[in-house]
């Protein structure tokens, strides 16, 4: 298929591994980039060894690396140290996701790669960035979930700290590193220059907390978790019904009128103490009773088609099997097909940034066995 995405002609060399650093590059390649993975000899990315596995192969690295190239290199020696000298020179991108300090070690810090090409963005992702007291601190994603402060106002009130389900401290890092690739390259078309860009894991947790930080700057409280509630929009949470769980969320005083002729409640339209969202939020304990009585009524389906009808926002808590029938979900195509050599079919998320300028593929390219594309790349790069 012809490449008309938007970063059709760019070139990543990928020297991240786990999770931040290739959420970052499988963007990249999601959108046109040439993702070169450069991995240890004998060994590579550290998630090829992680579960779960298909006939031997990781799932998890597979859904990270569809699509890329891999090369093995040792950046100790010599000879694969001037290789990847050479490559410098011929890319538009370097990533790295090592603990702040290594690569400078390796003698391939920014400040000697721009030497050898002044047009590379270097985009550096690590757990505490590439200043500050902590900068050189190991980190995973657990542990800025916590530092970042996002366990302290997740789970129920009263809980033990809960860490957020999936990997968002990885997940959230590596998306604002794209973000700054996609920046930097637009910059370098202006300048002709490139620049280094250091994104740090716990600064993306704190960029996400959002209204607990407004909370907290107002009321001078810290706040807390409150279970599958809202903290200052009320009712706006998950409801046992009859036989499951649904989430309502009625975001404003009109939703609230709307929600309260749906369920036949019309004397609480203009019930002094639920009149307006500040109202509703200050009684939320004399409101929660009431909300609790009218939905356990009915069938989880039935109130999600009778509030869908009336306008209000209402939706199903979603298994993760449930998603592959979710025909919401499939018109999207947010599940697609990985087509490797080895197992098969595999499906795994696809891209949520729709474009205008290339049609979404219904499947992906596998991702790269160890080393599988050192021969073409050394061929094609450097002769």
């Amino acid at each position: 298929m012809t490449n008309n995405k938007p970063l059709k002609d760019v070139i990543v060399l990928d020297l991240t591994r786990v999770l931040a650093g290739p959420y970052c590059t499988m963007i990249l390649a999601d959108l046109g980039a040439e993702v070169i993975k450069v991995e240890r000899p004998g060994v590579g990315d550290d998630s090829r060894a992680f579960g779960p596995f298909i006939n031997g192969k990781s799932a998890y690295f597979i859904s990270l690396n569809r699509g890329k190239k891999s090369i093995v290199l040792n950046l100790k020696d010599e000879k694969d140290r001037e290789i990847f000298k050479q490559l410098v020179k011929k890319v538009d991108v370097l990533t790295e996701n090592f603990r702040p300090g290594t690569m400078e070690k390796l003698g391939f810090g920014y400040e000697e790669l721009k030497k050898i090409n002044p047009r590379l963005i270097y985009a550096a992702t690590s757990g505490f960035g590439h200043t500050g007291p902590k900068s050189k601190k190991a980190a995973y994603d657990m542990i800025v979930q916590a530092a970042g402060g996002i366990m302290s106002i997740t789970g129920h009130p009263g809980g033990p700290p809960t860490r957020v389900g999936a990997s968002i401290g990885d997940i959230i890092a590596g998306l604002f590193t794209a973000i700054g690739v996609c920046a930097a390259l637009y910059q370098r078309e202006k300048t002709g220059k490139g620049q280094k860009i250091d994104v740090a894991m716990l600064d993306s947790q704190v960029a996400i907390l959002e209204n607990a930080i407004a909370r907290y700057i107002v009321t001078g409280e810290p706040p807390k978790p409150l279970g599958a509630r809202h903290p200052s929009i009320t009712p706006f949470e998950a409801f046992k019904a009859a036989d499951d769980w649904v989430i309502i969320a009625i975001g404003n005083d009109a939703l609230w009128a709307k929600f309260c002729k749906a369920v036949g409640r019309e004397d609480l339209i203009d019930h002094p103490e639920f009149a307006t969202n500040a109202k509703r939020t200050e009684n939320y304990d004399k409101l929660k009773p009431i909300m609790d009585e009218i939905i356990s009524k009915k069938t989880a389906a039935e109130w999600i088609e009778e509030l869908d009808k009336a306008g209000i926002p209402v939706g199903p808590i979603n298994t993760i099997d449930k998603l592959f029938e979710d025909p919401q979900i499939k018109a999207r195509n947010m599940l697609v097909d990985v087509n490797d050599p080895e197992i098969g079919k595999m499906k795994v998320a696809g891209n949520p940034i729709k474009m205008s300028s290339f049609e979404d593929e219904k499947d992906r390219q596998p991702a790269p066995n160890l080393g599988e594309h050192t021969e073409e790349i050394l061929k094609r790069f450097l002769g």
